[in-house]
Parts: structure tokens; C-alpha cells; sequence
């Protein structure tokens, strides 16, 4: 299990799009899908966020084909990831008290 603190939300949602490997440009995308049009995450933030997840282990880059360069998920990106999903839960289940008295 890894240990971490809470994971930002560019990164959360860009380890939840990369279960699916891809590029850059797909991964806004899919981001923008995940999120019901949320989040429309701009290249500079995702550029920055991947850059930094590579150099943690989370995610490799598996490719580059005309500029495109290709990302994947690595075991330890699953089990971060997974780790935060189990984090929000707690504080949804948490958070309860809020609709007791609705």
C-alpha cells in the first residue's frame, strides 16, 4: 500500500484517465469526460503534473510518435491512486452528518 498524503485533484484525475494509456491532448480530453465538464485541465497543468509523476514512479512514459507522447499507469500509480480513492470515500462517509437533519 503506498503512503502518501492527499493527492491533488489534477493528479487524481489524471491517474483516473491514464487507466486507459494515452497522450497529452487525449488525456485532457478524457479528464474533461470524467469530470462531466468540470475540470478542463490546460496543457501547462498537465505538463507540469506528469512531469512530476514520472519522477515519482507514478506513471512512465511508454512512447513518443509525432510529438505525441504516450504515458501509462505504473503499479504504484494503481495503488496511489486506488489509496486516495479509499481517502475521499472515508470523508464522503464522514461528511453524512451533513443530511441527518435535511
Amino acid at each position: 500500500m503506498v503512503n502518501q498524503g492527499p493527492m491533488t485533484e489534477a493528479t487524481y484525475y489524471i491517474l483516473l484517465a491514464l487507466m486507459k494509456p494515452g497522450h497529452g491532448y487525449g488525456m485532457m480530453q478524457r479528464i474533461r469526460e470524467l469530470s462531466n465538464g468540470r475540470i478542463n485541465m490546460g496543457p501547462g497543468t498537465l505538463y507540469g503534473v506528469l512531469t512530476r509523476m514520472k519522477k515519482e514512479g507514478l506513471i512512465i512514459m511508454t512512447g513518443e510518435y509525432e510529438r505525441r507522447k504516450n504515458y501509462h499507469i505504473t503499479e504504484k500509480g494503481i495503488e496511489a491512486l486506488h489509496a486516495e480513492y479509499e481517502r475521499l470515500k472515508l470523508l464522503v462517509n464522514d461528511g453524512a452528518i451533513l443530511e441527518e437533519d435535511e
